[in-house]
């Protein structure tokens, strides 16, 4: 416990502008030297980031959306494609060397929520309708559309694939089994609200996030919780393990990021943040955290900014 709090003590933030208005999501590429990020102002950016580098970070806009890009997830398979949800009905595919949308598909709501199929061979969206819609990549049209009676929240495929988990506004998450969407189970999982869910990279665990501001913490063979984080006072808004699958990050209204070992439940580090958070994801190859919130400057306008957290003083 000491060991890995003193890994995380003496390191810091950095903070990278760009966008004219908040930023909604963050997410690393599969080789962890791109990060995007996904705004209100109806761009994504992505950044080149050296994980020891100090020079001037390049960026590439990813321009083209008419509204608020709330989510956006890189190609597990592929360093520089990448996927975004936006308000405007569409998700797009874009090629992060040129900025250059190459795909769109036109769907029926305001997308939220975005996810790649581990492979790289399908992406599911969920809109504000509570509608789930599966793209087949290659073709990027629609294969699988269901609409769910119940509030759906985050979704994600587990590591091979196999299951499909939605998280509820019931605390619950629903398991379905994948490509049949069949229902497997249903895990009461929380008092309230499920917001987010997070896959271990392991592939061991899930992790769930609620409105009851508690973290679930789910061994994935036998479906149980095994743990609970509670570090947080506020609804739980965003979730990430780390790529070791040994620290999971959590974050909400709360002034802090709260970075916990997995397996004793146990704080290891507090980051402070200005703002409510949004999005929190750690790098897939490095202790490297980036997260984005509400952040506002002293006239109260959104300051479009992000942090990476865990870079050694230079």
């Amino acid at each position: 416990m000491e060991e890995s709090a003193q890994a995380f003590k003496n390191l810091h933030s950095r903070e990278y502008q760009g966008h004219k208005k908040k930023v909604h999501s963050v997410a690393w590429n599969c080789t962890g030297m791109k990060l995007a990020s996904g705004s209100v102002d109806q761009t994504a950016r992505v950044w080149h980031i050296e994980p020891h580098g100090h020079g001037k970070v390049k960026d590439v806009e990813l321009k083209g959306h008419t509204d608020s890009v709330d989510q956006l997830c890189w190609d597990p398979k592929h360093s520089d494609l990448i996927a975004t949800a936006s308000g405007d009905k569409t998700v797009r595919l874009w090629d992060a060397r040129n900025g250059k949308c190459s795909q769109q598909a036109e769907l029926s709501g305001e997308n939220i929520n975005i996810t790649y199929k581990p492979d790289g061979t399908h992406i599911a969206v969920g809109n504000r309708d509570d509608e789930l819609t599966i793209l087949d990549v290659r073709k990027f049209k629609p294969v699988h559309k269901r609409k769910f009676n119940y509030e759906v929240n985050e979704i994600a495929w587990n590591m091979t694939g196999e299951m499909f988990f939605l998280t509820t506004g019931n605390g619950t998450v629903e398991v379905l089994a994948y490509p049949s969407l069949r229902p497997i189970e249903t895990l009461m999982a929380h008092t309230a609200g499920c917001y987010c869910i997070a896959i271990d990279p392991v592939g061991g665990y899930f992790a769930v996030g609620s409105a009851d501001s508690l973290v679930s913490l789910w061994d994935i063979s036998q479906m149980l919780c095994v743990r609970t984080f509670t570090k947080l006072e506020w609804p739980v808004r965003t979730i990430s393990f780390n790529h070791t699958g040994e620290y999971i990050a959590s974050a909400s209204e709360d002034l802090f990021i709260d970075i916990s070992n997995v397996q004793t439940g146990r704080t290891v580090h507090q980051i402070p943040c200005r703002a409510a958070m949004n999005s929190v994801e750690w790098n897939p190859k490095h202790n490297l955290l980036a997260y984005a919130g509400d952040d506002k400057n002293k006239y109260q306008a959104d300051e479009g900014i992000f942090r990476i957290f865990g870079f050694e003083s230079p």
